[in-house]
């Protein structure tokens, strides 16, 4: 990814300044980083997990907020000695005083948002998913402010956008929001609140809206059934995945360090960002399986049916903001999780 710096409140790529002096950028870059104290909410599920191991492997100081107790999801990416550089906070996201408190007393200077309750919850229980993923999302911002803080960053969904039909094979940022189930209302109702916090408080925000997450931690959530079957051939076992079609799929590092760069950024406004990833049918995803494991050669079926979303995303304006997108192409990332996964068996990381 182009790095970048601000020179009198302006964004310039560091491959654009020939008299900056590679050592001096490097410096300069790495002393900002120093002075970084991440909070990160939602930290042990997938996308948290993958967020707070590229933060420690970075050496920044990082404060994780989950009212979870399971680091699983962390011991599959992490060695010991980088969980226990970890400042764990275990309190409730929709417990308005403990996420002030504890943002204020973790000294951040950088929030990424990321606690949420997925669809299957949403629909089981909308009453918690209302609060964990709306509420929830008001007490970030709300703590934000106590804490002066200037910027959130946070995740949204593809579940806030409606059926194909309404915008044909690839939906643009800023296309009419029609979402199909709670859990896209709750995560559109988070796009108007930064909206609103902007407005009346100005504090800025940028998020992400994933499709399909894919790669190791991804365990849970109706879209994870792609990743159990890459689990699945990895422990040379059969896996029925449970749907079909062409959509769109984002291996769980790359969306980790777009949020992170986005964190970043001095930026002013509420901005939603499409994230596009990897386009392809689920027969893709089977063949790439197929190719990083051979043995899983007519043991990974799936069902017909796709998802009802548009196939895609584009992602131009996101582009535009970092220059580059991170980006793993789709057999890479399926191979290097039935890798990881082999190891985790090996280790005893995963059963």
């Amino acid at each position: 990814m182009v790095g970048y710096h601000e020179t009198d409140g302006m964004l310039e790529s560091a491959e654009t300044l020939p008299l900056l002096d590679e050592w001096a950028y490097r410096n300069t870059r790495a002393s900002k980083m120093a002075d970084e104290r991440f909070f990160v909410t939602g930290a042990l599920g997938c996308l948290g997990a993958w967020v707070i191991h590229n933060l420690v492997r970075d050496d920044i100081d990082v404060t994780v907020y989950d009212l979870g107790s399971s680091t699983h999801r962390l011991e599959l990416l992490m060695e010991p000695d980088e969980i226990a550089r970890i400042h764990f906070v275990k309190d409730d996201i929709t417990d308005t005083e403990a996420v002030a408190r504890a943002v204020v007393e973790s000294g951040a200077n950088r929030i990424i948002h990321l606690a949420a309750l997925q669809v299957p919850f949403c629909k089981a229980n909308p009453t918690l998913g209302a609060a964990v993923n709306v509420v929830g999302t008001v007490n970030v911002f709300e703590a934000a402010k106590q804490a002066g803080i200037s910027s959130v960053v946070y995740a949204s969904s593809m579940a806030v956008y409606g059926g194909a039909d309404l915008y044909g094979p690839e939906v643009q940022d800023g296309d009419l929001l029609h979402p199909l189930n709670l859990y896209g209302v709750y995560k559109s109702a988070n796009e108007g609140t930064a909206r609103i916090y902007w407005q009346d408080d100005g504090i800025a925000s940028l998020a992400l809206r994933p499709y399909t997450v894919y790669g190791p931690a991804r365990d849970q959530g109706m879209t994870s059934t792609p990743t159990q079957a890459m689990l699945a051939a990895a422990k040379d076992e059969a896996y029925h995945i449970s749907f079909g079609g062409t959509c769109g799929y984002q291996y769980a590092d790359d969306v980790a360090r777009t949020f992170i760069e986005l964190a970043r950024l001095p930026f002013e406004g509420a901005e939603v960002f499409n994230i596009r990833g990897s386009v392809a049918h689920m027969s893709e995803i089977v063949d790439a399986i197929v190719d990083a494991e051979p043995n899983a050669a007519g043991r990974i079926t799936f069902e017909d049916t796709p998802l009802p979303f548009a196939e895609a995303q584009n992602e131009q304006p996101l582009h535009d903001l970092l220059g580059e997108v991170p980006y793993t192409p789709l057999k890479e990332g399926v191979a290097r999780t039935i890798t990881h996964f082999k190891r985790a068996l090996v280790t005893g990381k995963i059963q």
